[in-house]
């Protein structure tokens, strides 16, 4: 089964090899017919410790890593 791969926005880059990352996602309210934002934060792993707060970044699910961390961090871009 091929892995999900989300892009977000880096927002938090303070503990040691993980950052948390702003997904955002639009759609269209199946009543209201509005289009509607919702947001969710995931952890992930960032090996190098590469990503800085607010970097557009790829994450990737994966095995799990700790309690929370279910994503690796694929590439980062400078924002």
């Amino acid at each position: 089964m091929p892995k999900r791969i989300l892009t977000g926005r880096v927002v938090s880059d303070r503990r040691d090899r993980t950052v948390t990352v702003l997904v955002e996602r639009r759609f269209t309210h199946p009543v209201m017919k509005k289009t509607v934002r919702k947001s969710k934060k995931y952890t992930a792993h960032d090996a190098d410790n590469a990503a800085k707060t607010g970097d557009i970044v790829r994450i990737r699910e994966c095995s799990p890593i700790s309690k929370t961390k279910r994503w690796e961090l694929l590439a980062a871009d400078q924002a």
